[in-house]
């Protein structure tokens, strides 16, 4: 029994191409129980949603804007106008409990809140085996501490709300609607497969050092004592003076910063997003003091590559056949590898084969490894398969 299906449309009519996506992906299906929906800020998402709704009546709907396309069993899909991008999944004995909420003035709260709705959403008084969550970048950690104080550590698997120009035109939706600030998860109860791999691929350098100030939690001051950019400049042989600005971000897709876990089964890759004035950086995930930084290195081959590899170990982590995959991949490489996006794209479905998949692009990606606590990154991909 088919269980998966996708679909997608670059209509310039945004409810149009809602509904264009949504019949494709409702194709040959019975009992969708869920919908992930990935759409440029270009398109009206409201008129979406409501095209959507249409052809799926009553059907859950998660997802958010994706960084200039997505990619899909026919190839990278993007258009001036806007794009739309849909995995349906269906099956008799999953639950999915859906549910979204703006921001209040502690995410933490706001995290429990909605985690207590998803429980109740999907008609059960218990955690669910695994969960979706989707925040704008800012305060994804703070959510998730929310939803783990009602649930515990279950399963994640997610990513952040991105535009096509880290301008914060990013959107977040459910079928009620579209909204900037707040988070969004999906609770699933499935006693099928699920397998998630969370890597950034990149390899650790010689280069490391101690964070020993901080602004916030995003605002990296200082390691071992120097200014962070003079830091990082050293690190990599060029003038500090070239990584104001959003110079360093461009650099740093290349070659970002990493947080090794505990055990050293994962790097948490932190990517450097401004340098500023004083020589301090602004990083696009939390960091700690008294915590190590490493510089890490891929080249963009390495990048595109990384793709195939990163769905190759996730399929051999599922204990069964795949129904879908659903693909995280950081807006941050995908602006490093450029014009070779449709590499990307081949790498993707020759892994795939006939299994329907997803891939959007995130200003931030969420995952764990082995026994590590769910993990908020950025530069990252998160890989996720369904079993049958």
């Amino acid at each position: 029994m088919q269980v998966a299906n996708t679909g997608s449309s670059t209509n310039a009519d945004s409810y149009a191409a809602g509904k264009e996506a949504a019949a494709k992906a409702k194709a040959g299906l019975s009992d969708v129980k869920v919908v992930f929906a990935y759409a440029s800020v270009a398109n009206d998402l409201g008129e979406m949603l409501r095209g959507i709704e249409e052809e799926l009546p009553g059907v859950p709907v998660i997802g958010n804007t994706s960084f200039t396309g997505v990619i899909m069993p026919e190839g990278f899909v993007t258009g001036d106008a806007g794009f739309v991008g849909i995995l349906a999944l269906a099956d008799e004995d999953l639950e999915v409990g859906v549910a979204a909420l703006p921001k209040t003035d502690d995410a933490r709260t706001t995290g429990q809140e909605v985690a207590l709705e998803a429980v109740q959403a999907a008609g059960m008084d218990c955690a669910p085996d695994y969960f979706y969550m989707v925040a704008p970048p800012g305060e994804e950690e703070f959510y998730l501490k929310g939803i783990t104080d009602v649930i515990g550590r279950v399963p994640l698997f997610g990513g952040s709300a991105a535009d096509n120009s880290i301008s914060g035109e990013w959107q977040l939706f459910t079928g009620e609607g579209a909204f900037a600030d707040g988070v969004a998860v999906a609770f699933f109860y499935s006693d099928k497969s699920f397998a998630n791999y969370y890597t950034g691929a990149y390899r650790e350098t010689g280069d490391m050092g101690i964070i020993t100030k901080l602004d916030g939690v995003r605002g990296l001051v200082e390691i071992d004592g120097v200014p962070a950019v003079k830091k990082y400049a050293e690190w990599t042989g060029v003038d500090p003076d070239t990584l104001k600005g959003q110079a360093l971000l461009v650099a740093a897709i290349t070659s970002p910063l990493g947080v090794k876990d505990r055990l050293g089964d994962l790097v948490a890759i932190r990517h450097p997003m401004n340098g500023n004035d004083d020589y301090s950086m602004a990083v696009g995930s939390n960091l700690a003091v008294g915590t190590a930084v490493i510089r890490m290195e891929a080249t963009v081959d390495e990048l595109i590559d990384s793709t195939g590899e990163a769905l190759k170990v996730v399929k051999d982590r599922l204990d069964a056949p795949a129904s879908a995959f659903h693909l995280v991949h950081c807006g941050g490489r995908r602006a490093g590898i450029g014009d070779r996006i449709d590499e990307v794209a081949a790498q993707i479905k020759n892994e795939a084969g006939d299994v329907p998949f997803i891939c959007e692009f995130t200003f931030g990606e969420y995952g764990y490894e082995d026994d590590g606590n769910n993990t908020c990154g950025g530069l990252m991909l998160s890989f996720t398969a369904f079993g049958k």
